[in-house]
């Protein structure tokens, strides 16, 4: 498995995916190198997102791989190199969410996170079930 940074030439692979990013939220994945392709063996398996909250908090914003490549370790890799990444930056803690319907919560508790929180959206334009925080300190 690799992990590179997105290009210029990601971008059709990527919004294909990514429904919540727009023409300028992926320039600027670009341009911060927050964005990532996940490949094996020459094809594009996934990708993940980052942000830095409050200047110095890395908050992984998407993590997806492809149905066919789930439960064979590559979002394990993924987020351990995620991780590595934020450590050798000098970050000292990371954050990951996801719905509390949503699988995901049990891997990252597999790889360290502890539950933080949780953020409801109800009545919103952003409804949906329970967002749930998990941290990790590195």
């Amino acid at each position: 498995m690799e992990i590179k940074v997105v290009t210029d030439n990601d971008k059709k692979f990527v919004m294909s995916i990514d429904k919540h990013v727009n023409d300028a939220g992926y320039a600027n994945r670009v341009y911060t190198k927050s964005g990532y392709v996940i490949w094996e063996e020459n094809q594009c398996i996934g990708i993940m997102t980052h942000c830095v909250l409050w200047d110095n908090l890395p908050f992984l914003n998407l993590l997806f791989i492809k149905e066919e490549y789930r439960g064979k370790g590559f979002a394990k890799q993924a987020i351990t190199s995620w991780e590595n990444e934020m450590k050798n930056q000098g970050y000292k803690m990371t954050l990951v969410s996801t719905q509390v319907d949503e699988g995901a919560q049990h891997l990252y508790r597999k790889l360290g996170y502890i539950d933080c929180g949780g953020l409801v959206l109800n009545n919103t334009p952003f409804d949906q079930p329970m967002e749930m925080f998990f941290r990790k300190v590195l």
